[in-house]
Protein backbone atom coordinates (compact mmCIF):
# COMPACT_ATOMS: atom_id res chain seq x y z
CA UNK A 1 0.00 0.00 0.00
CA UNK A 2 1.20 3.68 -0.84
CA UNK A 3 1.91 5.74 1.60
CA UNK A 4 -0.19 8.38 2.26
CA UNK A 5 1.83 12.16 2.02
CA UNK A 6 1.99 13.77 5.00
CA UNK A 7 0.71 17.20 5.70
CA UNK A 8 2.75 20.30 5.88
CA UNK A 9 2.30 24.29 6.01
CA UNK A 10 2.47 25.81 2.58
CA UNK A 11 2.48 29.69 1.57
CA UNK A 12 -0.67 29.75 -0.64
CA UNK A 13 -0.80 32.77 -3.29
CA UNK A 14 -4.42 33.75 -2.24
CA UNK A 15 -4.31 37.07 -4.12
CA UNK A 16 -2.49 39.27 -6.24
CA UNK A 17 -2.56 43.32 -7.49
CA UNK A 18 -0.64 46.11 -8.85
CA UNK A 19 -0.48 49.68 -9.57
CA UNK A 20 1.29 51.87 -12.07
CA UNK A 21 2.22 55.66 -12.21
CA UNK A 22 -0.53 57.48 -14.53
CA UNK A 23 2.08 59.03 -16.35
CA UNK A 24 3.44 56.80 -19.58
CA UNK A 25 6.36 57.78 -21.53
CA UNK A 26 6.86 56.19 -24.68
CA UNK A 27 10.19 55.69 -27.00
CA UNK A 28 8.72 58.35 -29.14
CA UNK A 29 8.38 60.73 -25.96
CA UNK A 30 12.23 59.77 -24.72
CA UNK A 31 13.70 60.52 -28.25
CA UNK A 32 13.05 64.20 -27.53
CA UNK A 33 15.28 64.40 -24.54
CA UNK A 34 17.87 61.77 -25.37
CA UNK A 35 19.82 60.03 -28.64
CA UNK A 36 17.64 57.57 -29.42
CA UNK A 37 14.99 56.11 -31.55
CA UNK A 38 11.97 53.39 -31.07
CA UNK A 39 13.48 50.87 -33.69
CA UNK A 40 16.79 51.26 -31.67
CA UNK A 41 15.18 50.60 -27.53
CA UNK A 42 12.85 47.94 -29.50
CA UNK A 43 15.68 45.90 -31.60
CA UNK A 44 17.54 46.01 -28.31
CA UNK A 45 15.55 45.36 -25.45
CA UNK A 46 11.89 44.92 -26.81
CA UNK A 47 10.52 47.89 -24.56
CA UNK A 48 7.68 50.24 -25.97
CA UNK A 49 6.40 52.15 -23.29
CA UNK A 50 7.33 52.74 -19.70
CA UNK A 51 5.02 54.02 -16.71
CA UNK A 52 6.67 57.30 -14.85
CA UNK A 53 6.02 58.36 -11.46
CA UNK A 54 4.51 62.08 -11.21
CA UNK A 55 4.62 64.03 -8.30
CA UNK A 56 2.81 62.46 -5.45
CA UNK A 57 3.14 58.93 -6.75
CA UNK A 58 5.97 57.35 -4.61
CA UNK A 59 7.26 54.03 -3.91
CA UNK A 60 4.61 53.88 -0.71
CA UNK A 61 1.62 55.37 -2.61
CA UNK A 62 2.48 52.77 -5.43
CA UNK A 63 2.94 49.49 -3.31
CA UNK A 64 -0.40 50.60 -0.76
CA UNK A 65 -2.68 50.77 -3.58
CA UNK A 66 -1.35 47.37 -5.18
CA UNK A 67 -1.12 46.01 -1.49
CA UNK A 68 -5.37 46.95 -1.24
CA UNK A 69 -5.91 45.68 -4.74
CA UNK A 70 -4.21 41.90 -3.89
CA UNK A 71 -6.09 41.92 -0.59
CA UNK A 72 -9.20 42.69 -2.20
CA UNK A 73 -8.97 39.91 -5.11
CA UNK A 74 -8.05 37.95 -2.13
CA UNK A 75 -11.17 38.86 -0.46
CA UNK A 76 -9.34 39.87 2.37
CA UNK A 77 -9.49 42.52 5.05
CA UNK A 78 -5.70 44.02 5.95
CA UNK A 79 -6.72 43.18 9.34
CA UNK A 80 -5.83 39.80 8.96
CA UNK A 81 -2.32 40.79 7.77
CA UNK A 82 0.56 39.90 10.45
CA UNK A 83 3.76 40.45 8.12
CA UNK A 84 4.39 43.23 5.20
CA UNK A 85 7.27 42.61 3.41
CA UNK A 86 7.92 45.47 0.62
CA UNK A 87 11.21 44.46 -1.51
CA UNK A 88 12.54 48.09 -3.44
CA UNK A 89 15.45 49.44 -3.80
CA UNK A 90 13.99 53.19 -4.00
CA UNK A 91 12.34 53.77 -0.41
CA UNK A 92 10.35 56.48 0.21
CA UNK A 93 12.88 57.71 2.83
CA UNK A 94 16.64 56.18 4.41
CA UNK A 95 14.69 55.24 7.13
CA UNK A 96 11.75 54.26 8.47
CA UNK A 97 11.63 51.15 6.27
CA UNK A 98 8.75 52.18 3.46
CA UNK A 99 6.88 48.82 4.13
CA UNK A 100 6.07 50.48 8.05
CA UNK A 101 4.69 53.40 6.20
CA UNK A 102 2.61 50.96 3.82
CA UNK A 103 1.18 49.11 6.76
CA UNK A 104 0.35 52.56 8.73
CA UNK A 105 -1.73 53.51 5.65
CA UNK A 106 -3.35 49.69 5.52
CA UNK A 107 -4.34 50.47 9.14
CA UNK A 108 -2.60 47.39 10.74
CA UNK A 109 -1.16 47.98 13.94
CA UNK A 110 0.07 44.27 14.26
CA UNK A 111 2.80 41.63 13.36
CA UNK A 112 6.15 43.24 11.49
CA UNK A 113 6.85 45.02 8.53
CA UNK A 114 10.14 45.36 6.82
CA UNK A 115 12.11 46.17 3.48
CA UNK A 116 14.33 43.93 1.59
CA UNK A 117 17.03 45.11 -0.82
CA UNK A 118 18.28 42.94 -3.47
CA UNK A 119 17.62 45.51 -6.47
CA UNK A 120 15.84 43.54 -9.13
CA UNK A 121 16.05 39.94 -7.30
CA UNK A 122 14.07 41.48 -4.15
CA UNK A 123 10.54 39.98 -5.01
CA UNK A 124 11.94 36.76 -5.43
CA UNK A 125 13.84 37.31 -1.71
CA UNK A 126 11.04 38.59 -0.49
CA UNK A 127 8.62 35.73 -1.00
CA UNK A 128 11.56 33.45 0.21
CA UNK A 129 11.64 35.58 3.91
CA UNK A 130 7.88 35.23 3.98
CA UNK A 131 7.71 31.53 3.03
CA UNK A 132 10.08 30.59 5.74
CA UNK A 133 8.49 33.13 8.45
CA UNK A 134 5.15 31.63 7.45
CA UNK A 135 6.65 27.92 7.51
CA UNK A 136 7.91 28.91 10.67
CA UNK A 137 4.89 30.13 12.35
CA UNK A 138 6.21 33.71 12.87
CA UNK A 139 2.55 34.87 10.22
CA UNK A 140 -0.12 33.38 9.08
CA UNK A 141 -1.30 36.12 6.67
CA UNK A 142 1.96 37.75 4.27
CA UNK A 143 2.06 40.78 1.69
CA UNK A 144 4.62 40.44 -0.22
CA UNK A 145 5.43 43.73 -2.23
CA UNK A 146 7.80 44.92 -5.31
CA UNK A 147 7.60 48.80 -5.97
CA UNK A 148 10.12 50.96 -7.20
CA UNK A 149 10.29 54.60 -8.81
CA UNK A 150 13.65 53.67 -10.48
CA UNK A 151 13.03 56.96 -12.80
CA UNK A 152 14.22 59.07 -9.36
CA UNK A 153 17.50 57.55 -9.66
CA UNK A 154 18.21 57.10 -13.43
CA UNK A 155 20.49 59.55 -15.57
CA UNK A 156 18.51 61.02 -18.28
CA UNK A 157 21.35 61.49 -20.50
CA UNK A 158 22.72 58.51 -20.22
CA UNK A 159 20.65 56.13 -23.40
CA UNK A 160 21.74 52.88 -21.97
CA UNK A 161 20.04 53.00 -18.65
CA UNK A 162 17.28 55.60 -19.20
CA UNK A 163 15.98 53.65 -21.80
CA UNK A 164 15.50 50.65 -19.58
CA UNK A 165 13.57 51.47 -16.38
CA UNK A 166 9.91 52.24 -15.33
CA UNK A 167 8.10 52.67 -11.99
CA UNK A 168 5.14 50.56 -10.36
CA UNK A 169 4.22 47.99 -7.73
CA UNK A 170 2.93 44.52 -7.53
CA UNK A 171 1.78 42.80 -4.24
CA UNK A 172 0.33 38.79 -3.74
CA UNK A 173 -0.84 37.79 -0.40
CA UNK A 174 0.29 35.03 1.47
CA UNK A 175 -1.49 32.67 3.55
CA UNK A 176 -0.83 29.61 5.72
CA UNK A 177 -2.85 25.94 4.70
CA UNK A 178 -2.10 22.41 5.86
CA UNK A 179 -2.21 20.41 3.00
CA UNK A 180 -0.61 17.17 1.24
CA UNK A 181 2.90 17.25 0.61
CA UNK A 182 3.05 16.89 -3.13
CA UNK A 183 3.54 19.05 -5.89
CA UNK A 184 -0.21 18.79 -6.56
CA UNK A 185 -1.32 21.32 -3.51
CA UNK A 186 -1.19 24.99 -3.91
CA UNK A 187 1.63 27.01 -2.78
CA UNK A 188 4.93 27.84 -2.67
CA UNK A 189 6.70 24.52 -3.66
CA UNK A 190 11.12 25.64 -4.12
CA UNK A 191 12.70 28.84 -3.69
CA UNK A 192 16.06 29.27 -4.41
CA UNK A 193 18.24 32.60 -4.05
CA UNK A 194 21.83 33.31 -4.19
CA UNK A 195 24.10 36.32 -4.60
CA UNK A 196 27.94 37.05 -5.64
CA UNK A 197 29.28 40.40 -4.57
CA UNK A 198 32.13 40.58 -6.61
CA UNK A 199 30.19 41.82 -9.71
CA UNK A 200 28.48 44.63 -7.90
CA UNK A 201 30.53 47.18 -9.74
CA UNK A 202 28.54 45.92 -12.76
CA UNK A 203 25.06 47.02 -11.86
CA UNK A 204 25.31 49.71 -8.71
CA UNK A 205 24.34 53.45 -7.37
CA UNK A 206 26.83 55.82 -7.64
CA UNK A 207 25.37 57.15 -4.40
CA UNK A 208 24.83 56.05 -0.76
CA UNK A 209 24.15 57.94 2.84
CA UNK A 210 27.71 56.71 4.25
CA UNK A 211 29.66 57.85 1.00
CA UNK A 212 28.18 60.19 -1.06
CA UNK A 213 25.78 61.66 1.26
CA UNK A 214 23.53 61.39 -2.23
CA UNK A 215 20.94 59.51 -3.47
CA UNK A 216 22.84 59.12 -6.86
CA UNK A 217 22.46 57.61 -10.02
CA UNK A 218 21.67 54.27 -11.53
CA UNK A 219 24.84 52.94 -13.68
CA UNK A 220 25.56 49.69 -16.01
CA UNK A 221 27.99 47.54 -17.77
CA UNK A 222 24.92 46.22 -19.64
CA UNK A 223 26.97 43.46 -21.46
CA UNK A 224 29.02 42.03 -18.56
CA UNK A 225 25.23 42.12 -16.96
CA UNK A 226 23.27 40.12 -19.89
CA UNK A 227 26.61 38.01 -19.79
CA UNK A 228 25.94 36.73 -16.38
CA UNK A 229 22.27 36.77 -16.45
CA UNK A 230 21.21 34.08 -18.44
CA UNK A 231 23.69 31.29 -17.02
CA UNK A 232 23.16 32.29 -13.64
CA UNK A 233 19.15 32.25 -13.95
CA UNK A 234 19.30 29.24 -15.74
CA UNK A 235 21.13 27.92 -13.44
CA UNK A 236 19.08 28.40 -10.56
CA UNK A 237 16.17 27.59 -12.42
CA UNK A 238 17.26 23.92 -12.84
CA UNK A 239 18.21 23.61 -9.39
CA UNK A 240 14.90 24.56 -8.31
CA UNK A 241 13.25 22.67 -10.84
CA UNK A 242 15.20 19.61 -9.81
CA UNK A 243 14.61 19.80 -6.22
CA UNK A 244 10.91 19.72 -6.94
CA UNK A 245 10.89 16.97 -9.20
CA UNK A 246 9.41 19.00 -12.39
CA UNK A 247 10.56 19.20 -16.07
CA UNK A 248 10.60 22.44 -17.72
CA UNK A 249 7.66 20.95 -19.79
CA UNK A 250 5.60 20.79 -16.63
CA UNK A 251 5.62 24.17 -15.72
CA UNK A 252 2.88 25.65 -17.03
CA UNK A 253 3.85 29.12 -17.09
CA UNK A 254 7.10 31.42 -16.63
CA UNK A 255 6.78 34.85 -14.95
CA UNK A 256 10.52 36.17 -15.17
CA UNK A 257 11.65 39.45 -14.36
CA UNK A 258 11.24 41.94 -17.15
CA UNK A 259 14.94 42.83 -17.87
CA UNK A 260 15.19 42.40 -21.45
CA UNK A 261 13.68 40.81 -24.20
CA UNK A 262 16.47 38.84 -25.40
CA UNK A 263 17.52 37.56 -21.56
CA UNK A 264 14.17 36.63 -21.17
CA UNK A 265 14.02 34.53 -24.32
CA UNK A 266 17.33 33.16 -24.29
CA UNK A 267 16.84 31.79 -20.40
CA UNK A 268 13.48 29.88 -21.89
CA UNK A 269 15.21 28.67 -24.67
CA UNK A 270 18.34 27.59 -22.55
CA UNK A 271 15.90 25.73 -19.90
CA UNK A 272 13.42 24.19 -22.95
CA UNK A 273 10.76 26.38 -22.03
CA UNK A 274 7.87 27.10 -24.86
CA UNK A 275 8.09 31.13 -25.71
CA UNK A 276 4.19 31.04 -25.68
CA UNK A 277 4.77 30.26 -22.15
CA UNK A 278 6.61 33.60 -21.09
CA UNK A 279 4.36 36.34 -19.46
CA UNK A 280 6.18 39.22 -20.60
CA UNK A 281 5.21 42.90 -19.98
CA UNK A 282 8.46 44.96 -20.37
CA UNK A 283 6.72 46.30 -23.77
CA UNK A 284 4.42 48.51 -21.88
CA UNK A 285 6.00 48.68 -18.42
CA UNK A 286 9.78 48.31 -19.19
CA UNK A 287 12.07 46.89 -16.14
CA UNK A 288 10.58 47.87 -13.03
CA UNK A 289 13.16 45.94 -10.80
CA UNK A 290 11.74 44.19 -7.64
CA UNK A 291 7.87 45.26 -9.05
CA UNK A 292 8.51 43.20 -12.16
CA UNK A 293 7.69 39.94 -11.36
CA UNK A 294 4.06 40.49 -9.22
CA UNK A 295 3.11 43.05 -12.05
CA UNK A 296 3.50 40.31 -14.69
CA UNK A 297 1.91 37.89 -12.77
CA UNK A 298 -1.04 40.10 -11.87
CA UNK A 299 -1.43 41.00 -15.41
CA UNK A 300 -1.65 37.24 -16.48
CA UNK A 301 -4.30 36.25 -13.88
CA UNK A 302 -6.28 39.16 -14.65
CA UNK A 303 -6.29 38.61 -17.90
CA UNK A 304 -7.46 34.48 -17.69
CA UNK A 305 -4.00 33.07 -18.83
CA UNK A 306 -2.92 31.75 -15.61
CA UNK A 307 -5.51 29.92 -13.65
CA UNK A 308 -5.79 28.33 -10.29
CA UNK A 309 -3.48 24.64 -9.98
CA UNK A 310 -1.26 25.94 -13.17
CA UNK A 311 2.44 25.59 -12.05
CA UNK A 312 4.62 29.21 -12.10
CA UNK A 313 8.17 29.39 -12.55
CA UNK A 314 9.05 32.75 -11.46
CA UNK A 315 13.17 34.23 -11.68
CA UNK A 316 15.47 37.26 -11.25
CA UNK A 317 18.44 38.36 -11.42
CA UNK A 318 19.53 41.86 -10.02
CA UNK A 319 22.38 44.09 -8.97
CA UNK A 320 24.76 42.93 -5.95
CA UNK A 321 24.62 40.47 -8.35
CA UNK A 322 21.58 38.68 -6.53
CA UNK A 323 19.38 36.01 -8.36
CA UNK A 324 16.91 33.39 -7.37
CA UNK A 325 13.76 31.23 -8.47
CA UNK A 326 10.51 30.13 -7.03
CA UNK A 327 8.86 27.67 -8.45
CA UNK A 328 4.64 27.58 -6.87
CA UNK A 329 1.71 26.18 -7.76
CA UNK A 330 -0.69 28.85 -7.80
Amino acid sequence: MNQQPGLVVRSVIAGCGSALPHRIMTNADLSKIVDTSDEWIVERTGISARHIASEGETTRTLAAEAARRALDHAGLDASAVDLIILATATPDQTFPATATLVQADLGITRGAAFDVQAVCSGFVYGLTVADAMIKAGQAACALVIGSETFSRILDWTDRGTCVLFGDGAGAMVLRAETLPDTNASPGLLVSRIRSDGRYHDKLYVDGGPSTTKTVGHLRMEGREVFKHAVVNIASVMEEAMALANVRPGEVDWFVPHQANRRILEGTARKLGIREDRIVMTLDRHGNTSAASIPLAFDAAVKDGRIAKGDLVLFEAMGGGFTWGAVLARY
